[in-house]
């Protein structure tokens, strides 16, 4: 059977001989795992922000409905799968079923799964922070979750090889310095979401509302205000100090180590758009 890509994985499927194979084999996976799982699959979600996955609703042989995760080759989200089974439901989705060596999930479907970003950003913040306080947890050893410094690492060496569209190298410089600093030096560590933002909570029927797609990795709190920081681009430039203030505090994480990491992903994480003035201009106002 045909299956419908949406058009940003297959944007991300391009990038990489590893991800092209993948793409190619996935109608055969989805085939298997329908006929294993007993599944109903319906067409795939296509938004903006399914770029790493193949997700789709399911019907279950036994009724009732869940969702149909397949991720494509992605080391930021390597342990999303025992992410989830770690957290087991608090505060996040639930997995029904799993195949470690094929990346699938059988996932609990949120109902009716409107986006935390429907409602206002302040509350947005609330809920947000009220989240992380509930997935900060030390996992137990051994366990298979890396260190925050090998996801720092791996964005530093993308930086690093595209030092052609760098906007002001000492910036740049400064920016992979203080990231390296802050993932060695985190006096508490805990396993991190480290990709919460409103995109990526749902409101649902178990819960007000749960997360979805962890990335999960091991370090400092104070990491994981960055991404919801980054997602609230128009308060984020107009108050960076006042909204960075505010999103730590509610946290009960450190101002100034949140104001730093902030910096660092501005300044040199590979995929910001080195090309936005206003992205290097609030680096540089934020900067140490």
């Amino acid at each position: 059977m045909t299956r419908t890509i949406p058009a940003q994985l297959a944007v991300s499927c391009s990038k990489t001989p590893e991800r092209r194979a993948w793409l190619e084999r996935l109608p055969g996976v989805l085939g298997l795992l329908e006929s294993r799982w007993g599944l109903g699959i319906g067409l795939p979600f296509d938004r903006e922000d399914v770029t790493c996955a193949w997700v789709a609703p399911v019907v279950l042989a036994a009724g009732g409905s869940a969702v149909l995760k397949v991720g494509m080759p992605h080391m930021e989200a390597d342990h999303e799968l025992a992410g989830l089974r770690f957290w087991d439901g608090d505060p996040t989705i639930r997995v029904v079923d799993a195949d470690d060596k094929l990346g699938a999930m059988l996932l609990e479907r949120c109902e009716p799964g409107t986006p935390l970003r429907t409602i206002p950003e302040p509350e947005q913040d609330v809920v947000i922070a009220s989240m992380l306080h509930r997935l900060w947890r030390k996992p137990p050893e051994p366990h298979p979750f890396r260190p925050l410094y090998r996801l720092i690492e791996y964005w530093s060496a993308e930086t690093l090889a595209d030092r052609a569209r760098w906007p002001d190298a000492g910036l740049v410089r400064e920016g992979l310095r203080i990231l390296d600093e802050l993932a060695r030096t985190a006096s508490r560590e805990v396993l991190l979401a480290t990709d919460l933002h409103a995109g990526n909570v749902l409101r649902a029927a178990r819960e007000p509302w749960l997360a979805i797609d962890p990335k999960p990795f091991v370090g400092d709190p104070a990491y994981d205000a960055t991404q919801h920081l980054i997602n609230c681009e128009t308060r984020l430039h107009g108050d960076p100090e006042g909204l960075i203030g505010r999103m730590a505090d509610l946290m009960e994480s450190d101002r100034e180590r949140v104001r730093l990491w902030m910096f660092g992903r501005v300044a040199a994480e590979p995929r910001q758009n080195w090309g936005d003035d206003e992205w290097m201009a609030l680096a540089r106002r934020i900067g140490p």
